[in-house]
């Protein structure tokens, strides 16, 4: 694996990361709230909106048409990607978030009424927990939360229990954000299906970090965002099985998303456009291809590998430290460390830790009702990317061990 994985060359390809913080080189651990940009990203953007900017479909002339060209070649990036069986089935969005909401509000409109249930899990990410909430006070649907068990994995049991006829989606995260867990989301699918029931998986934290292929999980949908996986912020992505995509409403409207309007009556365009309304983020997608395609070259099966042993390592050298307690110990785990130690607060923890040059996330991580199943207010977390390294981390160590002798 070595010979294969370069991590000198990677990390030339990060700028940012020969930045210094408080006159101490900088150690980027947030990588689970963003990732940051290779150049062959940014310079992709800057030479679209240098050569190539106008707006894409519709226009006759040829700045136009190759906008054109390589917006929809982004999709076909995006389908290879994540292995769907059609670019009908990959619908651009801002990301997650807007994908989650998209997604509630056309679905919720088209097959829940007052009652109908949406399973979610225990250790769900805000964007995947309010949009369903706003349907329930809209719709007056109800949710039902899978429990887990305290090394924060999902009890399969408790899942199955939750089922009813009233059950019309399940919901859930591929990769929990807070404790790195990787959720067994083929079995939940299997079951869901066993049961008539769609599944919604949020790939946001698993896109970056493993290879994935939405046909062999048989996802009906799934959604991620560009910036966690190298790519531009405001870009991501809904995957939806074409059969589900065509029988729901459009979210939005707009230019983009119909086929002809008349005052009396509007008909929508096919898909993916239908649920893409306005001027899309053209050059967002095409900074999303080229981050797509820079992970590809590297090899996902690499990165996974790669990252597996930073964590192991990290995970290691981290209980070396006394009074260290870590949450999240499931079998299955990415590359995302929450840790508390002793009794220091985590925002004291991050603030010296910053001093330090070292970059990590404190707080809930907007993950509030898992952190009321931990019962903690919050953790440092320490989340890696395909450019971290062995010698970043003895130095969240040392850094952690210095702060900890101050209190």
């Amino acid at each position: 694996m070595k010979h294969m994985y370069d991590i000198e060359q990677i990390r030339k390809d990060f700028p940012i990361l020969e930045r210094q913080v408080y006159g101490k080189p900088l150690v980027y651990l947030d990588n689970g709230a963003t990732t940051q940009k290779p150049r062959q990203v940014v310079d992709a953007m800057s030479e679209e909106y240098y050569s190539v900017n106008a707006n894409v479909h519709r226009g006759v002339h040829f700045l136009s048409q190759q906008a054109t060209e390589l917006h929809e070649a982004s999709r076909e990036t995006v389908r290879r990607f994540i292995h769907a069986r059609s670019t009908n089935e990959i619908v651009f969005t801002r990301g997650t978030t807007e994908s989650i909401n998209l997604l509630a509000s056309s679905f919720g409109e088209a097959f829940m009424k007052e009652g109908d249930e949406v399973i979610l899990s225990v250790m769900e990410h805000h964007s995947n927990i309010v949009p369903w909430q706003l349907l329930a006070s809209r719709r007056g649907i109800v949710i039902r939360v899978i429990p887990m068990n305290d090394r924060g994995e999902l009890l399969i049991d408790e899942y199955r229990k939750l089922f009813s006829e009233r059950t019309k989606m399940v919901s859930v995260a591929h990769v929990s954000n807070v404790l790195g867990t990787v959720n067994p989301v083929k079995e939940l699918i299997a079951y869901a299906h066993s049961q008539g029931v769609p599944v919604l998986v949020d790939g946001a934290q698993s896109i970056p970090h493993m290879p994935v292929d939405v046909q062999q999980l048989d996802a009906d949908f799934y959604v991620f965002s560009g910036h966690k996986v190298y790519g531009p912020t405001g870009v991501g992505v809904l995957y939806g099985k074409e059969e589900w995509l065509d029988r729901l409403p459009p979210y939005q409207g707009g230019g983009e998303m119909i086929q002809s309007v008349s005052f009396q009556k509007t008909t929508f365009n096919e898909l993916p456009f239908k649920f893409e309304a306005g001027t899309p983020d053209y050059i967002g997608t095409t900074g999303l291809a080229r981050a797509l395609d820079y992970v590809s070259s590297l090899g996902m099966d690499q990165i996974a590998a790669y990252e597996q042993e930073l964590t192991a390592y990290a995970t290691r050298r981290l209980m070396e430290v006394s009074g260290m307690r870590i949450l999240g110990t499931a079998d299955a785990k990415g590359s995302v460390i929450s840790f508390l130690v002793g009794n220091i607060h985590h925002f004291d923890m991050g603030t010296l830790l910053d001093r330090l040059g070292i970059a990590v996330r404190t707080g809930h991580h907007c993950a509030q009702p898992l952190m009321q199943r931990l019962g903690v207010e919050g953790t440092v977390r320490a989340s890696f990317g395909l450019y971290n390294t062995k010698e970043e981390i003895d130095l969240l160590v040392a850094g952690v061990e210095r702060v900890s002798r101050m209190f």
